[in-house]
């Protein structure tokens, strides 16, 4: 009998100390409230409950802010709304590190002398795109398509090539630059008078076009001694350089050239259409122009 109760002693005391060393109560059902207790506690405090409660912020998108400020890209300038104009060109660089010392030494001269005489915004813009190599493999197709009485070796051999070509710029692609130089002006519309708005707005455009123009051809005439050709891009040529800029990765298989060659670019359908509905078109994009002018007056 004495046997028996010393090891239902021993059986309970064992009990106690494993219950207490696993940080858990000697007798649960008594301790069911603080449990509960507990486990709506540890569900209030739990980050992945409140991650259902929080409202998820919404992704900054820098195209859209700035997209917000620009008012149109017209007459070879992006234009803001308060009136700030800019032109883009591109500059063909010089192989500097070809010449000889006297030759770099000119190029520096007259680099050095195009900036002392510089009084105005310039900014200088570089871009990487990836190479783009479907142009020369076309050019190579269709060469071998038009050529006459090329032996089928040699046809076979340029389509192994171009087959290699496309696979090494999709696994390997590599970047190349580009050099933009960017003039910006700002007009202050205080300073032009004209009779109605339609005259204030031509006055404004040419007043900006003229100024951004003579920094354009100062710099191309300074920078030509100098082995750099500056270009001024067009309207369709801004448009590529922000594309590329929000759509690097994507530029590669959605080109901006094939958006002009297949008509995206246009302002409305350019279907085949009767004058009467181009005419209606036309009137429905000057109301919407008008409307924003008037909504841009109100705020």
């Amino acid at each position: 009998m004495s046997n028996i109760i010393f090891f239902a002693v021993l059986g309970v005391v064992m009990y106690v100390v494993i219950r207490i060393s696993n940080n858990k109560p000697i007798l649960p059902s008594f301790n069911k409230e603080s449990n509960n207790e507990q486990a709506v506690k540890y569900k209030k405090n739990n980050p992945r409950e409140k991650v259902k409660d929080i409202e998820l912020e919404e992704e900054p998108d820098p195209f859209k802010e700035f997209l917000s400020e620009v008012k149109e890209i017209k007459h070879h300038m992006l234009r803001y709304k308060d009136n700030t104009f800019v032109m883009y060109t591109e500059v063909e660089p010089v192989n500097y590190f070809l010449l000889s010392q006297t030759e770099q030494e000119s190029i520096d001269v007259t680099f050095e002398t195009w900036l002392a005489q510089t009084n105005y915004n310039v900014q200088f813009y570089l871009q990487n795109r990836y190479v783009d190599l479907s142009e020369p493999i076309k050019k190579m197709q269709e060469t071998m398509v038009n050529a006459e009485n090329l032996h089928q070796n040699a046809i076979t051999f340029g389509e192994s090539m171009v087959e290699n070509l496309l696979i090494w710029q999709h696994n390997s692609p590599i970047f190349e630059t580009k050099r933009y130089l960017i003039f910006s002006h700002k007009i202050n519309t205080a300073e032009i008078t004209a009779d109605n708005e339609e005259e204030l707005e031509e006055k404004i455009v040419d007043k900006a076009f003229a100024e951004l123009h003579r920094r354009v051809n100062a710099a191309k005439n300074q920078l030509s001694k100098a082995r750099m050709e500056v270009q001024l891009l067009t309207n369709e040529g801004i448009a590529d350089i922000l594309y590329h800029a929000f759509n690097r990765r994507r530029a590669v298989k959605n080109r901006f050239k094939d958006f002009g060659d297949h008509e995206m670019l246009s302002s409305y359908v350019t279907a085949d259409q009767d004058d009467v509905h181009i005419d209606l078109v036309k009137e429905a994009i000057r109301e919407n122009e008008e409307e924003e002018k008037q909504r841009e007056k109100s705020a």
